[in-house]
C-alpha cells in the first residue's frame, strides 16, 4: 500500500534542475579560460621596509595577491630574496631584490581540456549521453578544481567551450555513479534545459537503504539548507525551501551485517540538491554508505552512498524522437547487493 508525505511548500519558478549535487555553479561565465603564468615581477626593497616580515611587505607591495597566496608561492619556492630561497618568516633589512614568479591559482585551471576516459553510452551531433562513475566529481568547484569531467569534456569536445557550463545541464553528486546527458550545441543545452523545466525528463534511480520501507510511496517535501549544518539539506518549512517530489518503489529486501536493507527504485520529478538521500532519510531510511546522512556506525558497510541513476528517457532535442538508456548496477553496488542477498534488477 503506498502513500504520500507532504509538507507545506512555497511554490518558486521553474528552473534548471540539478540531480544530487550543489545546485549554484562555481565558475560560471569562464568556460574555456586556462590558467597562464604571468611574468616575473622583479622588486627592490626600500630602506623603510627593513625589520618587517617578508610576506608582510610582499602584500603591501602587490596588494593584487593575497598574502596567502602570496605565502604558498614563497613556500613552493617561487620567490627569491637576493638570488636565493626566500622564506615567509624572513625578516627584511632593506635594499634586498625580490624575485616573484606569480603561479596561477587552482581555480584558473578549472576549465582547462584533461584527456579522460569517458564512459560514453551514446554521442551524435546534439548529445552525449555518460555513464558517470563513482568518484568522478561533474563540475570545478572549491576543493575539485581539476579532474571534473568538464574538464573531460572540453578535451573530448573543445567546441564545448562554447556552450554554458560545457553542456553539462544536470549533475550527479561525486559518489552517485550513473546516467548524465551533455548537450553538445546551444540549440541542445537550451531544449533540454526546457525539458527539466517541464519535468519531462524521466530520470530513475536504485538505491539500497537502511531497513524496510512500505511498498512504494510518494515523498513531496520542501528541501532547503541545514539550519545548523551548511554541508547538509533538509526536509524544510521555510520560505527558501524548494518544491521537491519524489516517487518511491521497494524492489527486494535483505540484509548487512543483521540488519535489514531495501533496494529502492526512485523516480524523480525535480532534481534538487541530495534529492533522494534526504527525501529518503526523512523517512527514516538512511541509503547504505551514505557519509553525510547516514548514521556514522553504519558507514563502513559501503564506501559511498549506494545510488545510481539507472534510465534515463528525453526526448532527443533534434529529432523530438522519444529516446531512453539503461545501464547496469556499477560492479560495487552489484557485489553489495550480492552481500546482502539481493538479485540484481531487471
Amino acid at each position: 500500500m503506498g502513500f504520500t508525505v507532504r509538507l507545506p511548500v512555497t511554490p518558486e519558478p521553474a528552473e534548471i534542475l540539478h540531480d544530487d549535487e550543489p545546485e549554484d555553479y562555481q565558475g560560471e561565465g569562464e568556460e574555456g579560460a586556462e590558467g597562464v603564468e604571468s611574468a616575473p615581477i622583479e622588486l627592490r626593497l626600500s630602506v623603510d621596509a627593513g625589520g618587517e616580515r617578508l610576506d608582510k611587505v610582499l602584500s603591501k607591495l602587490l596588494p593584487q595577491y593575497s598574502r596567502s597566496r602570496l605565502q604558498q608561492w614563497i613556500e613552493d619556492g617561487h620567490v627569491s630574496l637576493d638570488g636565493q630561497p626566500a622564506r615567509a618568516k624572513t625578516t627584511v633589512l632593506g635594499d634586498e631584490t625580490v624575485l616573484v614568479h606569480p603561479q596561477p591559482a587552482a581555480e584558473d585551471k578549472a576549465f582547462t581540456p584533461e584527456a579522460m576516459d569517458l564512459p560514453v553510452v551514446h554521442e551524435d551531433e546534439a548529445i552525449l549521453v555518460l555513464n558517470k562513475p563513482a568518484g568522478l566529481v561533474v563540475h570545478p568547484a572549491a576543493g575539485n578544481w581539476s579532474g571534473t569531467l568538464l574538464n573531460g569534456l572540453l578535451h573530448h569536445l573543445p567546441a564545448l567551450a562554447g556552450v554554458p557550463r560545457a553542456g553539462i545541464v544536470h549533475r550527479l553528486d561525486k559518489d552517485t555513479s550513473g546516467l548524465m546527458v551533455v548537450a553538445k550545441t546551444l540549440e541542445a543545452h537550451t531544449d533540454l534545459v526546457r525539458q527539466l523545466q517541464a519535468r519531462s525528463v524521466k530520470r530513475e534511480y536504485l538505491a539500497l537503504v537502511w531497513g524496510t520501507p512500505v511498498a512504494r510511496g510518494r515523498i513531496e517535501s520542501a528541501i532547503g539548507r541545514h539550519a545548523r549544518d551548511r554541508l547538509k539539506m533538509a526536509v524544510s518549512e521555510s520560505p527558501s525551501a524548494k518544491p521537491a517530489l519524489t516517487h518511491f518503489e521497494r524492489v527486494a529486501t535483505g540484509a548487512l551485517d543483521g540488519r535489514a536493507v531495501s533496494l529502492v527504485r526512485c523516480r524523480l520529478e525535480t532534481g534538487r540538491t541530495h534529492q533522494i538521500r534526504v527525501h529518503m532519510q526523512s523517512l527514516g531510511f538512511a541509503l547504505v554508505g551514505d557519509p553525510l546522512y547516514g548514521k556514522a556506525h553504519l558507514a563502513s558497510a559501503f564506501p559511498r552512498q549506494a545510488l545510481q541513476a539507472c534510465r534515463l528517457g528525453l526526448n532527443h532535442p533534434q529529432s523530438g524522437q522519444a529516446c531512453e538508456w539503461s545501464v547496469p548496477l556499477a560492479a560495487d553496488f552489484a557485489a553489495l547487493l550480492e552481500r546482502a542477498g539481493i538479485g540484481l534488477p531487471e
